[in-house]
């Protein structure tokens, strides 16, 4: 059983002095770098990637004989109350942890996770993207690394906007003039408009100027008129037949209309370029007929939300110098060269991007663009919670003829109290 963390902030301070002092906390010999322990990993990747996660930290093992990696796959849905659980009741926990990006904050907040800083873990963290290397940090602290980044672009059915005459929309002003002609000569629409998921809503925001909240500033900017643009954007692309939409299933109904060629647009990310490959309209030999570009701009700007994953150290896990090196491991240029071939996934490391098989692979290809303009979100321990009140306000506008200001007033509201001392 792992000792508790009743004493988190004491129990990481002791940790980060005995590592930096040259004690470990494995029972390793720092100085000499010799590591040995368990080290418990909790994987939140998908049922394709998960294979090659675990091979990759058995093939940490090769590299340590005296570590052993329990590599357990969690389910992503379950992951983020699950590991509060066990970090809440001192019980159960991992010594590392896939967190979505979003979490980090959260669970460092709650005391949950160990400070990275001055740590075997942070190896050559000047290589990061500086969006993906935003969301490790809490309050003035490195509490993550970061493994995999992602965010939001457009796929595009070529032969459809091919047969439309016209050019892949870089606004969603343009993608609205020339849907007409698309519906007249394929008789497909334009975009399938995720209604269903938040994190959706924050390209039309971006786009108008806008953000969810202004942290520097402790104020609530949704419902500012960035946000009413961006709400009546969505309904105005819907309601114009521009875009279908759906509140029930987006991802699978929207990809089921992408993939048979009943809408020539949809936003996604990379975790999905397989799986539209799989339609018939882009299936085996048609594969080229996928495109993929930046999401359009709106009336102000272009932008999508940075998404991804990093690798977190619990604080209490009596395997910290170990767990410590398994993190620099997972996140460095060779497991993510590796990860970006077998995978697809897209690095976090700038050096990765230079090698020859990363620069030829087609998602880094396709994302790469959009990857450069991702926006970070608000790292605060709140940021996952703001969701919920962002998917009522689409729905009421999307679904229930709700007006844009009235929904993005009734978020804002909502964020307020969420945000105690934001005003």
């Amino acid at each position: 059983m792992r000792r508790g963390i009743g004493a988190t902030a004491l129990i990481a301070g002791l940790a980060l002095a005995a590592t930096a002092c040259g004690g470990d906390a494995d029972g390793g010999n720092a100085s000499s770098g010799a590591i040995e322990g368990t080290v418990t990993f909790w994987d939140t990747s998908n049922e394709g990637e998960k294979d090659t996660y675990k091979k990759i930290a058995e093939d940490f093992e090769k590299k340590h004989a005296k570590v052993d990696v329990k590599y357990v796959h969690v389910n992503f849905g379950d992951a983020n109350q699950k590991f509060k659980n066990a970090a809440g009741g001192n019980s159960g926990a991992p010594d590392v942890m896939r967190t979505e990006v979003a979490w980090v904050a959260d669970f460092a907040n709650l005391g949950y996770l160990a400070p990275l800083d001055g740590t075997p873990a942070l190896h050559d963290e000047d290589d990061y993207l500086k969006t993906a290397a935003g969301s490790t940090r809490f309050e003035g602290k490195t509490y993550a690394v970061p493994q995999v980044t992602d965010t939001l672009g457009l796929f595009y059915n070529k032969r459809l906007l091919k047969e439309a005459g016209v050019k892949v929309p870089t606004s969603f002003a343009q993608l609205k003039k020339n849907a007409g002609k698309i519906k007249d000569e394929t008789g497909a629409t334009a975009l399938y408009l995720r209604g269903d998921d938040p994190y959706w809503f924050l390209p039309y925001l971006y786009g108008e100027g806008g953000d969810l909240i202004d942290p520097g500033h402790k104020k609530v900017t949704v419902d500012d008129e960035p946000g009413v643009r961006a709400l009546a954007t969505m309904k105005d692309l819907v309601d114009s037949g521009a875009a279908v939409t759906d509140s029930s299933d987006g991802q699978e109904n929207g990809m089921r209309a992408f993939q048979d060629g009943k809408v020539a647009m949809i936003v996604d990310g990379p975790w999905d370029l397989a799986l539209a490959r799989q339609g018939k309209e882009f299936k085996g030999a048609k594969k080229d007929n996928l495109g993929v570009a930046a999401v359009p701009a709106g009336s102000r700007a272009q932008g999508s939300p940075q998404g991804g994953w990093n690798l977190s150290v619990y604080a209490g896990t009596e395997n910290m110098r170990a767990s410590q090196e398994f993190v620099k491991y997972m996140s460095s240029a060779e497991v993510q060269t590796r990860t970006t071939k077998e995978l697809s996934l897209l690095p976090t490391r700038t050096s990765v991007y230079e090698k020859s098989a990363v620069r030829s692979n087609e998602m880094v290809e396709f994302f790469r663009p959009a990857v450069d303009k991702a926006v970070q979100r608000p790292w605060i321990a709140e940021g996952n919670s703001l969701f919920e009140p962002v998917r009522v306000g689409v729905d009421g506008v999307l679904a229930q003829g709700r007006s844009p200001e009235k929904a993005a007033r009734d978020v804002g509201e909502e964020f307020r109290k969420l945000l105690k001392d934001y005003k």
